[in-house]
């Protein structure tokens, strides 16, 4: 063979005349005749075998000049022959290989064929591969198309085809072919020639998907072959980089290359060149768009994943990075250090070194958990949370790390919150400490042995000072002794005399210490779990939903690793399955399953005792809502706990009759069905001794009134003995001073109106036999039994007329419909239209009829002289009015509240005492009659409006009462009047607005409730700032401009639309005509900087120059003005920010001139000209004192509107 093929630069070159003895293509085939020659290829293929490409490459070639023109085809048909001409070339080529007489012109025979072959394969397969892209990008959108059917079935052979390719290609060139060139050395083109098939078969936008990982492996391979054996080390680094540039799904490939090259390859340097490359990148460089930082980022991050020990030596290169602008490449950075302390730099073999390193790695964590970006601080603390998981954190770094973890929860971002929940939990789940220990139950045993360690170390001070002897002179002077008995002794027995040797009072005083050092870090963990736990709980009620799903997440991990207090949160996020976001409700209710429904234990009976234990635990001092289902074998075990034929203490007793009631919501049955026994075992002769057991069977008694049918409604006999019990109860209790009779008082005579039939006479009697009882049996009437006497007659004139209201009420319609239903049927014959159209009439006017006949009972029958109700009445005006002569607080408390209840039943009775309520709420030297007069009032105000109207103004003056109580009860009140519309929003909204700086913690959080609910109502807020701000202004208040200014800065935070703004810049600027003092002033001009100021109110404040100019040489005023335009300024256009600054040069001019020596703002080119002397007087003017820290928002709980009211301890 006298020529030699030289892979070309381009396919084109191939046909121009070449140099000397250098392969020409002769004759471009037509592609018309292109069929007719592939067929010869075929044949000269089987009768040749792989080197006929030396005589048919012309054909090969024509079809890569064609590649448009040729039908689909003949490009596959050339490929199939090329990758059997690849094929055949690995197959023979071992046996010439490994032969050593060889003749030159058979070498170089081999050679042009596997260049040939090689390049056209290349070149095919990089052509195809450009048409099968543009082909699915075409076809994407098609749906079920023919032409969309066939590009889709060619697609799908080519991803077959292209795997064959590659692994032709691979079996080739793992082959040592390197020989067949002169000196071994192969030329550089024909290495090119395969990396850039490879690289672009990578472009594919599908080649990260699971179904390419097939042709994906086959690359990294091959690739990884021309790395090791064709010294490609440098340009597979390059091009790492380009193409990491331009497409970012490569990120996971070239991290799962890398690794392969640098393990299963050897090619250790190749992760040193790609991350110098990488270190090289200047941050402007990083920061501009398209630069592929996000890809360079989650190769970093994938890299270290897969070989985190080749990171170490080249970490140094990517730590510049951290100091970079780029946040996307410090996480990067962050994450490659946190696989390396997770893999590598872990366990307690570490050298010197590695401790050192591991030590820096974790300094430089904890700096960016401070980081300027949200995103690097989230990310930092899932790093530390993974390295807690792996059990890698060293206990020296536990109390650090743990207590910047709970640091961050009060982080602005709601990303690091969430990751700060999570490191926390994986802190309590992965601790060596004891959680189920309190920092309490701690203190104690550290104080002893703290005790015990001074002992010991005062023991050791007092005697004589040892002199101090080094190991080996201590062996020289065992030696001698140890070798005369070493025939008579054995290793071990030898052992032990050296342990006794070398054992002192020494080691035990390093047992103690390392024990209190312990017990500290103990105390020390604990405290700041406690602290975290306190924290979180808070968060259960903030208004994103995602991190009150981690806040419930982490409420289950602290009660299920029995964390000391952990049931705190358990118990307060119950409220939430109420809540009305989906997401919060369904983890909730998960959470709760997973702590308490998913008992564990052998049999059936262990799992239900286990999952009455664990409710039974929740119940006890917790308010709980509705569980709808408890086994049969769980009711079994309540009802054997309940009546004591299972040993438990009195508070699981109430729990289990509680669960109980609650399973009776689900089926009535399980209560209604053992009626007698409750009666006998909680409300029968030993009543008296245990009325809390009694409130709490009559409470789940009432659960079967949950099943009222369509029907007539269930209700027992008046003699029933459920009734005799209750009455007798509740009569012999009046004389009884017991503190739980009244909360028992109260649900038993609820559930007699609730459950009897004619409860107004059942209660008729038992108002009569206990005033008899009080008056028979006590010779001086007690002030606690009397005001027992007043509460119960409160609480009967309630639920009468509750019972006429709804029971009554609704009984009375029910009877209508049948007879409208009789009715009916019997006039089927007459005219349809006629008989709708009269029963419409007939059910309006009979239900005012309803109507009207339960108001003229209330009004004129309840409190008629032959009603017993009406006897009492007196009693409690002369009790109300008469503070002095009846000062007892549980008589007066009593008194006001029955009074109130006795106001409920018509609005003459509420008219005639409504002054004598007021004056109580007014006058009253007990906070609790205070408080309960707020609520009574409350209910009131929803139940007669009109009454209650003229008195708002003094509901509003009990937001101001000195008692915290109080406040918190009557802002609790004006919320839910106020959000119901039962009051109408007025100026008094500012008592409200003041205690947003109230010093109770909780009472600023229900103020900071109501503003957020009040926010959702249409421009409710922005109708209201212009008067709250002139009554905490007026001077006769006296607030600090502190106050003022955290209060505003709240309320302002409501306003963000710009058409409010602009108005409220009007209406401010309005107000400074009418403001009389500085302070005025001062804080009109500290509210409009406040303002989220837009384009159109900077507008509008220009024009109302008029209203403030004047009130510029205040500084007061000056300052937050300047303000202003500094914020206007940030972001701002440059025409818009030339109008900025011609304003803030005209507002210096009248600050340090006055209004009267500056006649236009042109005059500030004269104030530039005197020396600069704005500046300077600028900089002497005084900022205006900051405002207190805005407290956190929470979640406001409505209250249910039940119009019950309950005696506050």
């Amino acid at each position: 063979m006298s020529w030699d093929f030289f892979l070309p630069v381009c396919v084109g070159d191939l046909v121009k005349t070449g140099g000397i003895n250098q392969y020409v293509v002769q004759d471009v085939v037509p592609p018309k005749q292109l069929p007719s020659h592939i067929s010869k290829f075929k044949a000269a293929l089987r009768s040749q075998g792989p080197l006929c490409i030396l005589e048919h490459f012309d054909t090969g070639y024509s079809v890569l000049q064609h590649c448009n023109s040729v039908e689909l085809t003949v490009k596959e048909d050339t490929l199939e022959l090329l990758v059997q001409v690849v094929s055949g070339l690995a197959a023979s080529l071992p046996t010439l290989l490994a032969s050593t007489s060889v003749s030159a012109a058979e070498r170089k025979e081999k050679l042009n064929a596997v260049k040939m072959s090689v390049f056209l394969l290349c070149k095919l397969t990089e052509t195809l591969e450009s048409y099968s892209c543009r082909q699915s990008i075409v076809t994407a959108p098609g749906k079920g198309g023919k032409k969309g059917k066939a590009s889709g079935e060619g697609l799908l052979q080519w991803d077959s085809e292209r795997e064959k390719v590659l692994q032709a290609l691979v079996q080739l060139l793992q082959l040592d072919i390197r020989s067949l060139w002169n000196l071994s050395l192969v030329e550089e083109e024909f290495t090119s020639c395969v990396t850039c098939c490879c690289y672009k078969l990578l472009e594919n936008p599908t080649i990260s998907h699971v179904k390419s990982k097939p042709t994906r492996d086959c690359i990294i391979h091959l690739l990884g072959i021309l790395i090791k054996k064709y010294s490609h080390l440098l340009g597979a680094s390059v091009k790492v980089i380009q193409l990491l540039q331009h497409f970012e799904q490569l990120s996971s490939v070239f991290a799962q290359a890398v690794s392969v090259w640098s393990t299963e390859y050897g090619v250790r340097a190749i992760i040193g060149e790609v991350i110098r490359e990488i270190g090289q990148k200047s941050s402007e460089e990083l920061a501009r768009e398209g630069s592929g930082v996000k890809a360079f980022a989650f190769f970093l991050s994938e890299l270290s994943a897969l070989v985190p020990d080749l990171m170490i030596p080249n970490i140094s290169v990517l730590i510049t990075h951290l100091e970079g602008e780029s946040h996307t490449m410090r996480v990067a950075v962050c994450e490659v250090l946190g696989e390396i302390l997770v893999h590598v730099l872990c366990g307690d073999r570490l050298d010197e070194s590695g401790k050192a390193d591991r030590d820096r790695f974790f300094d430089t964590l904890q700096e960016h958990l401070h980081d300027t970006h949200s995103h690097v601080r989230a990310r930092v603390l899932q790093v530390y949370a993974r390295i807690v998981n792996s059990k890698a954190l060293p206990l020296c770094r536990y109390s650090e790390v743990m207590e910047l973890a709970v640091g961050r929860l009060m982080d602005k971002s709601i990303n690091v919150v969430k990751s700060a929940i999570q490191l926390l939990a994986a802190f309590i789940a992965h601790n060596p400490y004891s959680c189920k220990l309190s920092s309490a139950d701690l203190k104690k045993p550290l104080e002893k042995e703290m005790a015990k360690l001074r002992e010991m170390k005062e023991k050791l001070k007092g005697q004589e000072p040892v002199a101090v002897i080094k190991a080996s002179e201590l062996w020289a002077a065992m030696e001698p002794e140890l070798l005369e008995e070493k025939e008579e002794k054995d290793a071990r027995t030898t052992a032990v005399q050296i342990a006794q040797y070398l054992r002192g009072e020494d080691g035990e005083l390093k047992k103690q210490e390392m024990l209190v050092q312990y017990l500290r870090d103990t105390e020390t963990f604990a405290l700041q779990v406690e602290r975290a736990i306190s924290v979180i709980n808070t968060m259960l009620y903030w208004k994103t939903t995602s991190v009150v799903q981690e806040a419930v997440q982490f409420c289950v991990t602290v009660c299920e690793f029995s964390v000391a207090n952990s049931i705190s949160g358990v118990r307060k996020m119950l409220p939430l399955v109420w809540s009305t976001d989906a997401a919060i409700k369904d983890a909730v209710v998960q959470a709760y399953r997973r702590l308490y429904l998913n008992p564990q234990g052998d049999t059936i009976r262990m799992k239900a005792q286990t999952l009455v234990d664990s409710l039974s635990e929740l119940m006890v001092d917790a308010s709980l809502g509705t569980i709808q289902l408890i086994s049969v074998y769980g009711v079994q075990v309540l009802w054997e706990r309940f009546t004591g034929k299972r040993e438990t203490s009195d508070l699981h007793r109430r729990a289990a009759v509680l669960l109980l009631g609650m399973a009776a919501r689900a089926e009535r049955e399980v209560v209604l069905s053992n009626l007698d026994t409750l009666c006998s075992v909680a409300v029968g002769e030993k009543v008296t001794e245990d009325f809390l057991l009694a409130r709490d069977t009559v409470i789940t008694i009432c659960s079967i009134t949950d099943h009222q049918s369509k029907g007539a409604p269930f209700r027992l006999p008046q003699d029933h003995q459920l009734f005799t019990c209750l009455t007798q109860a509740i009569a012999e209790g009046v004389v009884m001073e017991d503190p739980y009779w009244q909360s028992f008082m109260e649900h038993a005579v609820r559930l007699i109106y609730f459950l009897a039939e004619s409860p107004d006479q059942l209660c008729s009697r038992l108002l009569q036999r206990s005033a008899r009882l009080l008056l028979d049996q006590i010779a001086e009437v007690s002030c606690v039994c009397l005001a027992q006497l007043l509460a119960l007659c409160g609480c009967v004139a309630f639920w009468q007329v509750s019972h006429l209201e709804r029971s009554v009420s609704a009984e009375l319609r029910r009877r209508r419909g049948e007879t409208e239903e009789r009715e009916e049927k019997e006039k089927q014959m007459a005219n349809e239209s006629a008989m709708e159209e009269e029963l419409g009439l007939i059910g309006a006017s009979a239900e005012d009829t309803e109507a009207e006949l339960i108001r003229k009972i209330c009004e004129t029958e309840l409190l008629a002289e032959e009603n017993l109700l009406c006897a009492f009445l007196p009693l409690l005006v002369k009790v109300c009015s008469s503070p002095g002569r009846y000062s007892h607080p549980q008589l007066t408390t009593a008194a006001c509240l029955a009074l109130s209840q006795y106001m409920m039943i018509s609005p003459s009775v509420c008219e005639e005492n409504i002054r004598l309520m007021f004056t109580v709420l007014e006058r009253s030297a007990f906070p609790v009659v205070r408080a309960n007069a707020i609520i009574a009032l409350g209910d009131l105000t929803v139940r007669f409006p009109n009454i209650l109207e003229p008195w708002t103004q003094n509901l509003y003056a009990r937001l101001s009462d000195e008692v915290p109580s109080v406040r918190q009860t009557a802002v609790t009140v004006l919320t839910q009047l106020v959000l119901k519309d039962v009051l109408k929003v007025k100026g008094q909204v500012s008592e409200v607005a003041v205690l947003l700086i109230d010093p109770e913690p909780h009472i600023t959080s229900l103020a900071l409730n109501f503003f957020n609910e009040l926010a959702t109502k249409d421009n409710a807020i922005y109708n209201l700032l212009p008067d709250i701000i002139s009554r905490l202004s007026d001077p006769e208040r006296g607030m600090s401009s502190e106050d003022f200014n955290t209060i505003m800065k709240q309320l302002f935070s409501y306003i963000t639309k710009e058409r409010q703004t602009e108005s409220l810049v009007e209406k401010l600027c309005q107000r400074f005509r009418t403001a009389k003092t500085e302070r005025q002033w001062c804080d009109l001009a500290t509210s409009l900087s406040l303002l989220s100021m837009c384009e159109r109110g900077f507008k509008r404040l220009q024009e109302c120059w008029e209203c403030y100019s004047d009130k510029l040489t205040e500084p007061g005023v000056y300052q937050p003005l300047l303000n202003i335009t500094a914020k206007l300024r940030r972001g701002a256009k440059p025409q818009f920010k030339a109008q900025i600054d011609e304003f803030e040069k005209r507002l210096t001019a009248v600050h340090t001139r006055g209004l009267e020596n500056v006649e236009s703002p042109e005059m500030d080119d004269e104030n530039q000209k005197e020396g600069g002397s704005t500046d300077k007087t600028v900089m002497r003017t005084p900022l205006p004192a900051k405002g207190r820290p805005r407290t956190k928002r929470g979640q406001f709980s409505e209250l249910e509107p039940s119009m019950t009211y309950k005696l506050q301890k």
